[in-house]
């Protein structure tokens, strides 16, 4: 494991990860991923759930991961990988709660819906990967954070967004970490990394109108799939 990220949601992690993937540091494990590999679901949720972790087996493939389940943990993770550095993703902390609001929290409400409870309990009783799916998106670290209505208020939310900043530049070695907007292209990014600039323009992934479209239709075939 080369990069780890540690940003929320809707701060560029897609993004991120398609650039490190460019850059030679992939595969990177996003929470994208694990829709379309649905082995990893249940190794990865009993990692976040706090249970001993065999990182290297459960990140077997991967050179770098990005957002999702991963973050929960990413204390451990930087004790358990010492050469690996870690990209903060972050952005206008208002602009990151109004995209919140029409993504991210939309989603997990849709989850508490009558729907999203009988699809949960449907998956459960026949044993398919629709239900720890969902399990392991309700501890992802942004559920964690933002658990109830009043931590998702303007003023609490950008607070414990920037307090999520704050821990990780005090515990991150700064020459291990880089604290980054997407915005702002390869150069940071590239130099930190200590790589060549790419000739190719820098990419631009999963804006809010995308995102808001796939909603949990990704989620979906989990619903009667079952993982041997």
């Amino acid at each position: 494991m080369r990069v780890i990220g540690t940003g929320f949601g809707r701060t560029g992690t897609t993004t991120l990860t398609t650039a490190l993937e460019r850059l030679g540091f992939g595969p990177c494990l996003h929470s994208e991923v694990i829709f379309r590999h649905p082995e990893l679901i249940r190794p990865l949720l009993s990692a976040v759930e706090g249970g001993t972790v065999k990182w290297d087996d459960v990140l077997a493939g991967y050179e770098s991961c990005v957002g999702g389940p991963m973050t929960v943990r990413w204390r451990e993770l930087a004790e358990y990988y010492p050469d690996a550095k870690f990209i903060h993703t972050v952005r206008d902390p208002e602009r990151w709660l109004g995209s919140m609001r029409r993504t991210l929290f939309k989603r997990r409400g849709r989850l508490s819906s009558l729907p999203g409870r009988a699809a949960v309990l449907m998956s459960s009783v026949l044993g398919t990967d629709f239900a720890p799916m969902v399990k392991l998106i309700q501890t992802s670290l942004e559920t964690q954070t933002f658990r109830s209505p009043a931590e998702r208020t303007l003023e609490r939310a950008i607070e414990l967004f920037n307090a999520h900043t704050d821990q990780v530049v005090e515990a991150i070695p700064a020459d291990r970490l880089l604290v980054y907007e997407v915005k702002s292209g390869w150069e940071p990014l590239c130099e930190f990394l200590a790589v060549p600039v790419p000739a190719e323009p820098f990419p631009r992934m999963n804006d809010t109108s995308v995102y808001t479209k796939s909603g949990l239709s990704q989620a979906v075939p989990l619903l009667l799939h079952r993982t041997r």
